[in-house]
């Protein structure tokens, strides 16, 4: 669950840090208080992009830290094959933004903004303000359906989407086989061209470094040889040079090297050097009589360079990619020669490819529609508790006309509402706040199906009130029964399930407007729920209704 979150310099919030509960944490506060900014610096956390408007304008860089225990087993497996390494089942989410970029680390190493989000995903989810409206997609309803049934599903997705990868290939490959004699004729041709080309050449596999190495020495050469020559004239080639001068001081302390042992010592170093100085005159003289630099070799290694390279810019920046380029042209070659039984080939490929990604469609398809039974019926359940009382809920497919990377299947939820009333899309029944329900009652069913911990839902109670929001508090506190709720409110109803309440205002300080959130006590929450009941006038009928409304919430728990 995500026990603590904290920002600094972010939006309206110069510092803060909460401490989160266990089951139902119910956030309120007025409109405009910073509430969703709060929410926001979460995803901002959790590798959402980040809005310019949301920094401070101080110049100083904005941080937001989450604070994860992880206690699933089957979590802390996965988040482990993401090498996320943990200590007492903690994980440490954090994010430093400035004007300029954003660092994300987990647990203390810098990571990615992409694998930021997949290690997150399997901490929680959250429902934004919005997310409803992703109902509308029948795309948004496929992938509900195949997250509720990924366990009987397993790996087949992946392989339907590499089967229709391969099939997508070699069927481009038969359409554009298409050739008459003389188009096949022409290319057999300039193909046998290229082939000769390539093959006059003799290329030997690093023959090409060398021959470089060489030029740049040809290139070099008198430049090489003045250098050589004033090193060998300046060692050993002249009364005055090194090899004489060491030779000299040698001799001279060889006369006096018995009367002094530190002598000797000296004159045994010195006489090293005058050694590896002769050995070194010996290499020197022996490059300088066995150098070749003469024309004829310079204009030979010139030439077979310009060769090789005249073979690297038409086929391949190396002799590896150009003898692997002669080997596809006279594969080439081969299948021009009997393009017949190439085409027969390939279409024999084409329609078992097609067979096998038939096969593994409508092995998904079933295990898509047997699964949809099961999450429509809960979903209906669900939706009763929130009350749709009277509501039908199921999944209609629809068969594509032709294969995809994610099978033959185009499914879509419909509802019915009201006794009687034929089963539609829900776009064309559904309101926002019954949306709102509606996936509110799929994310309570997609919640008992996997292993995340936390849920935050950011004003899921829009456009419902009366009965209707009385239960979607129930809802609500059933979840957090089993789940950590984390939940941005304005209704009273839903407020008072708070297993923990927490007020978010804004104020004025030091001539700057900004955001504090405060968990608030058993009596605060009461005065609270009274000014969501009764606005800016808090009667004591409205706090004994607060009260009352607290206290019948409790025994609901």
């Amino acid at each position: 669950m995500l026990q603590n979150l904290h920002v600094k310099n972010l939006a309206l919030i110069d510092e803060c840090e909460v401490e989160f509960d266990e089951g139902l944490n119910i956030l309120s506060g007025e409109t405009g208080a910073g509430k969703s900014i709060i929410i926001g610096s979460i995803n901002l956390a959790l590798g959402e992009k980040v809005p310019k408007e949301m920094l401070r304008d101080n110049g100083q860089s904005a941080f937001v830290e989450l604070i994860f225990s992880v206690e699933n087993e089957d979590t802390i497996k996965k988040l482990r094959e993401l090498d996320v390494e943990m200590d007492d089942s903690t994980v440490i989410l954090s994010r430093r933004i400035t004007a300029s970029r954003a660092v994300g680390r987990v647990n203390g190493e810098a990571v990615s903004v992409s694998r930021m989000k997949e290690i997150a995903s399997y901490l929680i989810d959250i429902h934004g303000q919005h997310e409803h409206q992703s109902l509308l997609s029948k795309k948004k309803h496929l992938d509900i359906l195949d997250e509720y049934a990924k366990k009987p599903l397993g790996n087949k997705k992946q392989t339907m989407a590499a089967l229709y990868k391969e099939y997508k290939s070699i069927k481009e490959e038969f359409e554009n086989a298409g050739m008459d004699a003389e188009q096949r004729n022409r290319e057999l041709s300039f193909l046998t061209y290229e082939v000769d080309e390539i093959e006059q050449a003799g290329l030997v596999i690093g023959e090409d470094e060398e021959l470089e190495e060489q030029f740049k020495r040809f290139s070099n050469g008198k430049k090489i040889m003045e250098s050589v020559n004033a090193a060998y004239q300046m060692t050993g080639m002249n009364d005055a040079s090194a090899s004489e001068l060491i030779g000299s001081a040698a001799r001279e302390l060889t006369q006096v090297m018995s009367y002094d042992k530190d002598v000797e010592k000296l004159q045994s170093q010195i006489a090293e050097i005058d050694s590896l100085l002769s050995d070194f005159n010996h290499e020197i003289s022996g490059y300088i009589s066995n150098a070749e630099f003469d024309d004829e070799t310079f204009y030979k290694t010139q030439k077979r360079l310009d060769e090789i390279n005249h073979l690297k810019s038409k086929y391949g920046s190396s002799i590896e990619e150009i003898l692997a380029a002669m080997d596809e042209k006279q594969k080439r070659i081969e299948v021009l020669n009997d393009y017949d039984a190439y085409l027969k080939t390939l279409n024999e490929k084409l329609n078992a490819k097609k067979q096998e990604l038939s096969d593994i469609s409508e092995e998904v398809s079933k295990i898509r529609k047997r699964e949809a039974k099961k999450l429509t019926k809960a979903i209906k359940e669900a939706l009763v508790d929130l009350n749709f009382l009277d509501v039908a809920f199921e999944m209609e497919f629809e068969k594509l006309p032709d294969f995809t990377a994610n099978g033959i299947d185009l499914p879509e939820f419909v509802i019915s509402t009201n006794p009687g009333e034929a089963l539609k899309p829900l776009g064309k029944i559904a309101s926002g706040g019954e949306l709102s329900r509606i996936m509110l009652g799929i994310k309570a069913v997609m919640a008992e199906n996997d292993h995340i911990e936390s849920l935050i839902f950011d004003e899921i109670d829009s456009g419902i009130s009366g009965r209707t929001a009385q239960m979607v508090s129930e809802k609500m506190n059933e979840l957090g029964r089993n789940h950590q709720i984390i939940c941005i409110t304005h209704l009273p109803q839903i407020a008072a399930m708070a297993d923990a309440h927490f007020l978010i205002e804004k104020s004025v300080e030091n001539k700057s407007t900004v955001s504090r959130i405060y968990k608030l006590s058993e009596e605060q929450s009461i005065s609270e729920l009274a000014r969501m009941l009764g606005g800016v006038e808090i009667t004591d009928t409205v706090m004994q209704s607060a009260k009352e409304m607290k206290k019948l919430a409790a025994q609901k728990k």
